[in-house]
């Protein structure tokens, strides 16, 4: 979205090109010891990224470092604890760093063992190169925004909606501060927008979420 104040609301869309970092981890103590050092923009990608990759059926975890716990080093009782890490709870990536890094070896103190434990396959910390277009649509009327969101691709939900709390200053997400913008009488609409959570979901779940929220 262009600055603050405009009437219009641009819309873009984007995708990710996936890259690897050259980290990587085959057992808990060596993926303990890479988050520590990893960038955070490979973290944020572990959380986010696979919002925008295709799959055939939904993950059964929440976030890479989950799904590896659980397939590579069949450790359910890690798997669950890193799932149920909701990167909004966190004001700044190294708060999530953190996070991850002190389950990681309250772990290691509780089975000692799994330290050593050689993974089926490898974790390869990969960030994401964002590309970022024009999706060919301006919005002057809040009342319209519903409507055009049944109809963008699911890009351009990720970055309006997601993305975008990385970009904006107070991590807030384009709709709703293009919708506080038009006035008092749209500001309960941005409220109810801001709050809504797109962690624990899909791109077009988010997208009927938004949906509702604004039809209500």
């Amino acid at each position: 979205m262009d600055s603050a104040g405009n009437s219009e609301l641009k819309l873009r869309g984007c995708s990710q090109i996936a890259l690897v970092t050259g980290n990587s981890a085959t057992s808990l103590r060596e993926l303990r010891d890479q988050l520590k050092v990893v960038p955070t923009s490979s973290i944020y990608q572990h959380f986010w990224g696979r919002l925008l990759l295709p799959h055939f059926a939904e993950p059964e975890y929440n976030n890479d470092f989950a799904s590896w716990a659980f397939h590579s080093l069949q450790d359910k009782t890690l798997a669950e604890r890193l799932s149920a890490v909701n990167p909004l709870d966190f004001d700044s990536p190294e708060s999530l760093r953190q996070e991850l890094i002190e389950l990681v070896e309250a772990r290691l103190e509780e089975r000692e063992v799994l330290s050593w434990r050689q993974a089926d396959h490898p974790f390869f910390f990969q960030f994401a190169q964002m590309v970022v277009f024009d999706a060919n649509l301006r919005i002057d009327d809040p009342a319209k925004l519903s409507d055009a969101l049944k109809h963008v691709p699911e890009g351009t939900i990720y970055y309006h909606f997601i993305d975008a709390r990385r970009r904006n200053a107070d991590h807030s997400d384009d709709f709703s501060n293009w919708l506080r913008d038009q006035g008092p009488k749209w500001r309960e609409k941005a409220d109810a927008v801001s709050k809504l959570d797109p962690y624990f979901s899909t791109l077009n779940g988010i997208r009927h979420r938004l949906i509702a929220t604004l039809e209500h």
